[in-house]
């Protein structure tokens, strides 16, 4: 196998971005996310976020494909949240996502960003967070396309 390290910088968010995660059981829906990461043979670093969206650094196994690999983690997720009595707001996850890649030498500032997610939204909102990232990484967010659901 080729050598490589690559972290991703994972963030999606809720259907329309209606507050339907309770910050309160949010912990139970990263600990199964986790378990789905596992499986997919990914490393995960941190994961954490709001009523909205989910951040989630994770290293991804090299036999994975990136779509599929988010595709598995939001499509799990979703059912099992439906079904799940902790989020009966749920509807879904938006059906896009970001996904940054980072150098290995970034893991403990990314990993620090993402834990304090609750700390960083009293000043900043989760449209300006993601503006910010994409600036950040030299992308240009045409239109609001990662803010239009189809």
């Amino acid at each position: 196998m080729a050598y490589r390290q690559i972290l991703y910088h994972i963030v999606f968010r809720t259907k329309y971005s209606e507050k339907t995660i309770p910050q309160d059981n949010a912990p139970e829906l990263y600990k199964y996310i986790w378990g789905i990461i596992k499986n997919k043979q990914g490393i995960l670093f941190q994961i954490n976020g709001m009523e909205e969206h989910i951040h989630i650094l994770s290293d991804l196994h090299p036999s994975v494909a990136l779509a599929d690999y988010i595709k598995d983690i939001k499509v799990s997720s979703s059912k099992w949240m439906k079904n799940n009595p902790l989020f009966p707001q749920f509807k879904g996850w938006a059906k896009k996502y970001c996904a940054l890649t980072y150098a290995y030498q970034h893991r403990d500032t990314l990993i620090r960003y993402i834990k304090n997610q609750q700390k960083h939204h009293q000043q900043e909102s989760f449209k300006g967070e993601i503006i910010r990232l994409f600036k950040e990484q030299g992308i240009e967010d045409r239109e609001g396309w990662f803010w239009k659901e189809s």
